[in-house]
């Protein structure tokens, strides 16, 4: 996991110059415990089965934040919630279902466990007096001291792998926990989770869109399905939203 060093980096970086005081406690150990199990959990998984099985059973992890939710903070999903997770769920399958196996069973449990642990990424702004920036710094340090023994035993260290490691490290992995972190404050948890099922998807599709490698008709038909899963979420929970905040103002005045 060198690419995790790199990201330690730029936490490094961000936290000097925001001038975030780096903290810990039992919950943002906690929160560091959910960012290490899906960096190292992910990274075994992806060793032991394919990386099609990584990935769709790793994006569980919308389900997970449901189940979490439910269990600890007696929150009720929405049907909408529900109707949303299978959806982008259904979709992330379409889209790998010509890659999926049915060997490599540890590697399966595994990836399946990072989708738990990576529902606890999504829920570190809910846990008590906690702080997803010290979370997700504290989680890559101990990533980096976990992969530190299997990094010292590759050999191919070429200028185009040293090069990728430091462009995914510090930008693809890097700043997109940064702006995670700061998109948490103000969205929910499943919202989040949902948005990042658009991930998996769209990797492929970029690739295919400038490098012309094709997509098949199914694969299609689950990006398809994600993305306008998300999309739908989103429109009707705002519209919701807008609502309830237009019936709040009418009984306001009404009360006046």
């Amino acid at each position: 996991m060198p690419g995790t060093w790199w990201r330690c980096w730029w936490w490094g970086g961000y936290l000097a110059l925001s001038g975030h005081r780096l903290r810990l406690n039992r919950w943002i150990a906690l929160g560091a415990v959910s960012v290490c199990g899906t960096n190292v959990l992910f990274s075994m998984a992806n060793k032991l089965t394919t990386a099609a099985n990584t990935i769709v059973l790793q994006f569980t992890a919308p389900i997970f934040v449901i189940l979490l939710a439910v269990l600890f903070w007696r929150k009720k999903p929405e049907r909408l919630d529900l109707a949303a997770c299978a959806l982008v769920l259904a979709g992330v399958v379409c889209f790998f279902m010509d890659s999926l196996e049915m060997g490599g069973m540890l590697g399966n449990v595994l990836a399946l466990i990072s989708g738990l642990s990576y529902a606890g990424v999504f829920l570190l702004n809910d846990l008590p007096d906690a702080d997803p920036i010290s979370s997700v710094f504290w989680g890559d340090a101990a990533s980096v001291v976990i992969g530190l023994p299997f990094l010292l035993r590759e050999t191919a260290f070429t200028q185009t792998a040293v090069v990728s490691v430091v462009i995914l490290g510090a930008f693809q992995v890097g700043l997109a926990y940064v702006l995670m972190c700061i998109g948490l404050r103000t969205t929910p948890a499943v919202t989040a989770s949902l948005i990042s099922g658009i991930e998996p998807v769209l990797n492929p599709v970029l690739v295919a869109v400038f490098y012309g490698e094709e997509i098949g008709r199914l694969a299609l038909v689950g990006a398809v399905i994600v993305v306008a899963s998300v999309v739908g979420y989103n429109v009707i929970r705002g519209r919701r939203a807008a609502a309830g905040g237009a019936e709040a103002g009418t009984s306001a005045d009404t009360a006046l």
